[in-house]
């Protein structure tokens, strides 16, 4: 009976997760697709690179989003989220164009997917726990943003080459975390998954998209 019992615990706990995952690479795909979009809408008017005034709005939007997670709003949040970050990447992306052309964007969108369904890949296939790397993975993290704060306000040009080396390497350690979480069943709430694997990939193209435009600079 014990054995029944154990049985039937454990595969309930495997229909939540694989719900979780499903919910989540769901709703990851129409947030991305969405932020695509914002950022195609952004090139086509030709805003203005906007700084640092745009973590304003995105603390305030990560904010809601947390209060909101349990609720219908939360899909409002995370697609008020990600449209926003998409909409403040037209700018970065109209800039790399005019600048050193369309190859560097090409090839960052590559090196994204492939870092992206490679590190999860490898975490649903092995199963492997990384629940241990979160407090190091958020840890360099507040590094690397108050590094890539000092480095936009003293303009040091190889300090913001590290911080993006930085945020490549630990973003794609958070896709591993917060994969994992979802296996393991450390989260089982899709919308916080989603916003972390979606600034995990927002993070990645980005670094990816300095580090080639640095290189195509050379």
């Amino acid at each position: 009976m014990q054995d029944l019992y154990t049985h039937t615990g454990s595969t309930t706990k495997a229909v939540e997760v694989n719900k979780v995952l499903r919910n989540t690479y769901a709703l990851l795909g129409m947030t991305v697709a969405f932020s695509a979009l914002m950022a195609v809408v952004a090139m086509a008017l030709n805003v203005p690179y906007m700084g640092l005034w745009m973590l304003l709005p995105y603390f305030a939007l990560l904010f809601a989003v947390e209060k909101t997670k349990n609720s219908a709003m939360g899909i409002v949040s995370v697609f008020a989220l990600t449209g926003w970050m998409g909409f403040t990447l037209g700018p970065i992306l109209n800039a790399y164009i005019a600048g050193i052309g369309i190859q560097p964007i090409v090839t960052a969108l590559g090196g994204t997917a492939l870092i992206f369904f490679g590190l999860s890949g490898y975490t649903l296939v092995t199963r492997k726990d990384f629940s241990k790397l979160g407090g190091f993975i958020m840890t360099g993290i507040l590094i690397a943003f108050v590094a890539g704060l000092a480095s936009y306000f003293f303009q040091l040009s190889a300090l913001a080459l590290a911080v993006s080396c930085m945020f490549l390497f630990l973003s794609s350690m958070l896709v591993m975390w917060q994969t994992s979480e979802i296996v393991h069943g450390g989260e089982t709430n899709y919308i916080s998954a989603t916003v972390t694997l979606y600034v995990s990939l927002y993070n990645i193209f980005t670094s990816l998209l300095h580090i080639l435009g640095v290189m195509n600079d050379d």
